[in-house]
């Protein structure tokens, strides 16, 4: 079995923390977040993976390599110009090993879910399908396209965002896709998956699935989904393979130095050479390897960057701190503001109190 992972997006949701540092790469719950994917797609019996990369590709293969500590083989493509999801795709064809009836897994690198995978390939199988969408049901639907279905699971239509949503159904971010239905996508150029090669696919009458799951599933693009993403990992409220430590309030990495009375919790991550000095508190955060966080401080539902500085008494509620900034003593951030790469913030100067 083999997999394709989408990986070529800027990030630029979780700007600063993306400008150094691609969004599958950044630390979360203890690795790099492309690793809990990995080791997912492993489980379920992927063998080999393909990258489609584009934005700092270097990064993903200095890391991964050729896969072999995780147990699969990865292979790297590196799109130049901005294809599109189907594109994309297309644009890895020439790696994948599978015959034209034979199924492969399209996962989006920013995607943290628990369905079952195995189920979803054996329902592709099944029935016969061109290709099988995972699909999800969200409370409000009116941010997202959506993606009817008939009484037998066919897709139907894909709806662009509207104020009245057709149904609470959206897609989910992982595909199967039947090996010969991504040769047939265009080559050398931009194409839409849902724009584009699915439509022409019911249009043709094949079959398109909708495979609807209601476990754990999460975009994280977002700064605010990151950390709850993280912190749902780390207490154990989603299951992974690759949390380096027990599951609990609290995942603090070896070569990390937590003064005894400080107090972290809320699924939060210390990371190596981090420090976190007395007095302070962190909840439901990231503090990055080389952090420091001093006396007194308080960090709740925020990320900070490999290397920045949190003063004394200062407080931060939702905030991104980016690599090497500092915030002075007694600041208090709010609110999803985002500090730049190697800003500083002087003392005192901003008081910014969160929203009830």
């Amino acid at each position: 079995m083999e997999a394709v992972v989408l990986v070529g997006g800027q990030g630029t949701r979780l700007q600063p923390l993306t400008l150094r540092t691609p969004k599958p790469m950044l630390p979360f719950a203890g690795v790099p977040f492309l690793t809990h994917q990995i080791t997912r797609l492993h489980a379920a019996g992927v063998e080999h993976i393909v990258m489609a990369t584009s934005y700092r590709a270097e990064v993903f293969h200095e890391y991964f390599g050729n896969g072999r500590d995780l147990g699969v083989r990865i292979d790297y493509v590196t799109e130049v110009e901005p294809m599109g999801t189907a594109g994309a795709i297309r644009n890895v064809a020439k790696r994948l090993e599978s015959g034209p009836e034979d199924p492969v897994l399209i996962v989006n690198g920013d995607i943290l879910s628990g369905h079952d995978i195995r189920a979803q390939l054996e329902v592709h199988r099944r029935r016969g399908a061109a290709v099988t969408l995972h699909l999800v049901e969200v409370e409000d639907a009116r941010a997202f396209g959506c993606v009817p279905t008939d009484s037998h699971s066919r897709v139907t239509g894909f709806i662009e965002k509207s104020d009245k949503p057709v149904t609470n159904r959206i897609n989910a971010g992982c595909y199967v896709f039947t090996r010969d239905v991504i040769d047939r996508i265009p080559a050398d150029r931009p194409v839409s998956v849902e724009r584009e090669t699915f439509p022409e696919l019911l249009e043709a009458g094949a079959i398109i699935l909708g495979y609807v799951d209601t476990s754990y599933w999460l975009d994280v693009g977002t700064p605010a989904a990151f950390v709850k993403g993280s912190a749902d990992v780390v207490t154990g409220v989603v299951e992974t393979y690759a949390l380096p430590g027990p599951v609990g309030e609290a995942l603090i990495l070896d070569g990390a130095v937590v003064h005894a009375g400080a107090r972290i919790s809320g699924g939060s991550v210390i990371e190596p050479r981090v420090k976190i000095d007395a007095g302070a508190q962190v909840t439901r955060s990231v503090i990055a390897d080389g952090a420091h966080v001093a006396a007194g401080a308080v960090v709740e539902d925020s990320i900070v960057g490999r290397r920045a500085e949190i003063g004394p008494k200062a407080r931060l509620y939702g905030v991104v701190v980016g690599e090497g900034a500092q915030v002075g003593a007694g600041n208090e951030l709010a609110n999803g503001i985002r500090i730049w790469t190697d800003a500083t913030i002087p003392d005192a100067s901003i008081r910014f109190t969160p929203l009830p």
